[in-house]
């Protein structure tokens, strides 16, 4: 029994020693506690990154659109008509009933309607469209519909993170996340080029087209429009949206005339930096104005005596920023209206009138 006792309390003082040693030798030791080595069991992790919020604000004013049309079968032997039916998306941009949604989701249909998030179907109606930037406007009669929310004074910017809203393949509304990675064009003068349209990576599959492209905070940056494409080429990544600011244009002017007009003046030009006509290289460079290269024959700018060579300093007493911004402005004026030209040539300033002409 002695013997146990005595084996026991050297165990003990063996064991009081050697921790005392590793104390001596590791200081940091002391402060470590069995509750604290348990709390990473315990440990309050962060809020996971959501976009529920956003797509809770936006989601329900974006819809569904089914169209039908019927068509004469060009294989048949014998005339016969057969019925084509088409789907996209569209977005609720008023409480008055306008949607706006992709011309080529509507084109050539007879029967249009739109299913909302909440279960109602509805007729809708074909008010206007604009080919240039793939846009029409649909119009249904009831209330309270849900708006996707908008900020006219937005400005997005290349990296912002944006969630692309749709039915693609008509598998219901579907959310795909990415980021801007090119602004596009905000005014009238589009062409209907790629280079026109906001780029980004959310992806936009059959159905998604006319849906809405939203920002983090749910708000409408853009219509989702189509996948770039490249014949022979597989492109990923690159996908097309109408800027928001250009869509909204479109869509007052189509309900308020039935159509988008624009004005041309008839130039080509690059944009210089100095009255010598050094063209510019860089964004950051400070525009000077824009030196005319060509001249179309019998346009309103050969008309008002523009001149090859020439440099156009302000348009209207407005400067811009860009060549971008000038065609911006000449195509967003009302056609037959009369334009102050400031312009230079050889050093010296003229005040010029140009009468811009609507594109047909």
């Amino acid at each position: 029994m002695r013997k146990l006792i005595l084996f026991l309390f050297k165990s003990v003082a063996y064991g009081l020693a050697l921790a005392f040693i590793l104390l001596w030798l590791l200081p940091a030791l002391k402060n470590v506690s069995l509750p604290a080595l348990q709390q990473n069991n315990n440990e309050v992790l962060p809020s996971p990154i959501s976009y529920n919020h956003a797509v809770r604000r936006a989601a329900p004013a974006v819809v569904n659109v089914y169209t039908r049309s019927t068509l004469v079968d060009p294989r048949a032997l014998r005339p016969r008509t057969i019925e084509r039916q088409e789907l996209g998306s569209g977005v609720l941009m008023s409480a008055k009933g306008y949607i706006l949604t992709n011309y080529h989701v509507v084109y050539g249909a007879d029967y249009i309607e739109v299913a909302l998030q909440d279960g109602r179907w509805l007729e809708a109606v074909l008010i206007g469209h604009d080919k240039l930037t793939d846009l029409a406007v649909l119009y249904v009669q009831e209330d309270n519909l849900p708006v996707i929310p908008q900020d006219p004074d937005l400005e997005s910017q290349v990296g912002d993170v944006v969630l692309a809203i749709g039915n693609p393949l008509n598998l219901g509304q579907t959310i795909t996340q990415g980021i801007i990675s090119a602004n596009g064009n905000n005014g009238l003068s589009s062409q209907g080029s790629y280079l026109d349209f906001m780029r980004m990576d959310a992806a936009i599959n059959r159905g998604n087209s006319g849906g809405a492209l939203v920002n983090t905070n749910g708000t409408l940056v853009g219509i989702n429009a189509a996948a770039y494409q490249l014949e022979n080429h597989d492109v990923q990544g690159i996908f097309l949206a109408v800027p928001y600011k250009l869509a909204l244009n479109v869509m007052k002017k189509i309900i308020k005339h039935g159509r988008v007009t624009r004005s041309f003046l008839g130039v080509s030009g690059d944009a210089v930096l100095n009255a010598s006509g050094e063209r510019l290289t860089s964004s950051g460079q400070l525009l000077y104005g824009i030196r005319i290269t060509a001249v179309n024959a019998n346009g309103p700018a050969a008309e008002a005596g523009l001149q090859i060579g020439d440099i156009i300093l302000a348009i209207d007493g407005q400067g811009f920023k860009n060549v971008q911004g000038a065609l911006n402005l000449i195509a967003e004026t009302p056609p037959n209206t009369k334009l102050a030209l400031t312009v230079e040539r050889n050093t010296q300033r003229l005040e010029l009138t140009a009468v811009a002409r609507e594109v047909l």
